[in-house]
């Protein structure tokens, strides 16, 4: 107020200074508690930070920008699900064995965008400075957006597709969801700046670009517009937080010297981590979708090998190497789908979605993509298969396998160098031999072994009797402990898994679209691809 009294307006901010009071202006320092008691687990990890102002903040961002842009983001993102599902759009898609992958994006990578949610909203209490702090909060926001906008997204399939309805539940029990599962909470009971390299690096920056990329263009060029409308409304968030991922390392790295080597080692770790989880990724890709875009092959070469040499070459100033066994990525890339698939189908009965042996079509593609590697080690076991369905005596495995302590795959990986020998390595700690797909997980154990000795691992828990229904009799004359076990999971024997030509999905598409959906016989034609035929279907199938 003047002194004449008359009210003085107020000076313009500059957009700058609009910023900073609306961001870090909101900071405070602590008066009545000691900052290392409110901030209790800053300094455990050996993190030395000398000044939380440097901190580039790479949103760029106020809160009230932040809803403006989000909100007009989710009108187009509904709109356009309304109308996919007014269009009975669920009609619109290949066929029906896209919609299993569906249920591997449903069961395996929503929850662990709930999970990053829960993970930065700890952040945002956990750091001192007041940038990373609501870099933290604005990303914690964005998680949980991209989880519930999944959901929604994927939802309208459960009214017509089977095994979607039960995916919170699923999340916890089932055996192969173990495996993203257990990426998230090795994350997230980790101190706060391990978590946002883990996260923020081999999530966002490795997983991300390869889910949402490569990915969603098959959803679209699979007539999935409902999946690719969420992909690419998450994309702009993805790229925000690559950016956040690269911000931090930077961060840590220019602040003292001694942060370099416990950078390094979190990046070879979390490197691995995120590869091994990918390999969900790698099969869908490959073999989910019944129209694709590229090999996992060739997604791994853009995606890592050409943008990742890019990140690490800039890295390279600050003493960072690329991850250790960055090198057996390259040498699997060809064959890690493919090892994958044969888990699966040989574990069909035990998976939430339904299997199928790749058509000729299919596998001279994979002769296309992947040349002698294919033809050599995985077309001969196909066709094998294939005849032995042929005969009414169709492989399975008749015992679960050996998990991997650190990541929960089965151990069925193979040798870089020799795809006929599987990988199998050994830790004793403690007087008890632990077993490891890989001398990345190997040494992930070896480096924290308290932390992965109390590890959940699924085929142990069966073997001991731990995962029955309450109520359920072992000694019973009629007892059945995987059918017990798969109950206890959430999965129908009969109706999740098996085969997909004997499948509720494969048999309700023909009849609802008067399309085939045997893959078996012959290439899809583009008369099989037409979405002529009827168009209504009942509200839910059961």
């Amino acid at each position: 107020m003047a002194a004449d009294g008359n009210i003085k307006p107020a000076k313009k901010l500059s957009l700058k200074e609009n910023y900073a009071m609306l961001t870090r202006g909101l900071g405070w320092e602590p008066t009545y508690e000691k900052k290392e008691d409110v901030f209790r687990f800053i300094d455990f990890e050996g993190i030395k930070i000398h000044d939380w102002d440097k901190w580039e903040d790479p949103f760029r961002l106020t809160m009230d920008a932040y809803w403006k842009y989000q909100g007009e983001k989710e009108r187009k993102l509904y709109s356009i699900i309304d109308a996919f599902q007014q269009g009975n759009g669920q009609f619109n898609v290949t066929d029906a064995r896209y919609v299993q992958a569906l249920k591997i994006f449903l069961n395996g990578i929503v929850e662990l965008e709930y999970a990053s949610h829960r993970g930065f909203c700890m952040l945002g209490r956990e750091f001192p400075g007041v940038g990373p702090r609501i870099a933290a909060q604005m990303q914690s926001i964005d998680e949980l957006r991209h989880a519930t906008t999944q959901i929604h997204a994927i939802s309208h399939y459960n009214k017509y597709f089977e095994g979607m309805d039960r995916f919170p539940y699923q999340f916890d029990r089932v055996w192969y969801l173990s495996i993203p599962k257990s990426f998230f909470e090795d994350a997230c009971t980790s101190g706060p700046f391990e978590f946002i390299v883990a996260i923020s690096f081999a999530f966002e920056y490795v997983l991300t670009n390869l889910a949402f990329m490569p990915w969603m263009s098959g959803a679209a060029f699979n007539g999935d517009m409902s999946t690719v409308s969420f992909g690419f409304s998450a994309q702009s968030d993805e790229a925000r937080h690559m950016t956040l991922g690269i911000e931090v390392i930077k961060f840590l790295l220019e602040q003292d010297p001694a942060n370099v080597p416990i950078v390094q080692k979190w990046i070879d770790k979390w490197f691995w981590r995120g590869y091994r989880l990918l390999a969900l990724l790698a099969t869908m890709m490959d073999y989910i979708l019944p129209k694709r875009v590229m090999s996992w092959g060739e997604a791994w070469t853009i995606y890592y090998e050409e943008n990742g040499g890019a990140l690490f070459a800039d890295l390279a100033r600050y003493g960072i190497k690329p991850p250790k066994y960055a090198d057996v990525t390259i040498k699997e890339k060809n064959r890690v789908s493919h090892e994958m698939w044969s888990v699966f189908y040989a574990n069909r009965d035990a998976v939430g979605f339904n299997m199928w042996l790749p058509s000729e079509e299919e596998m001279n593609w994979f002769s296309e993509k992947y040349g002698e590697t294919f033809d050599k080690h995985y077309r001969p076991r196909y066709e094998y298969w294939r005849q032995l369905e042929k005969d009414g005596k169709p492989f399975t495995c008749k015992c679960l396998p050996q998990l991997c302590q650190t990541c929960q795959w089965p151990c069925l990986y193979t040798e870089a160098d020799d795809p006929t020998e599987f990988v199998h390595r050994e830790s004793i700690y403690r007087n008890e031999t632990f077993h490891f797909c890989s001398d990345g997980c190997k040494d992930i154990f070896d480096d924290e072994p308290e932390k992965y000795v109390h590890a959940w691992m699924p085929v142990n828990q069966i073997y001991q009797g731990n995962c029955f229904l309450p109520g359920v009799d072992p000694t019973a004359p009629d007892f059945n402990p995987m059918v017990e076990a798969l109950k206890y999971m959430g999965i129908r024997p009969g109706i999740d898994g098996g085969l997909f030509k004997d499948s509720l999905d494969a048999k309700r598409w023909e009849q609802w679209t008067s399309r085939p959906a045997n893959i078996h016989e012959g290439a899809y034609t583009d008369a099989v691809r037409s979405t002529d035929g009827p168009m209504n279907a009942p509200n839910k199938a059961g």
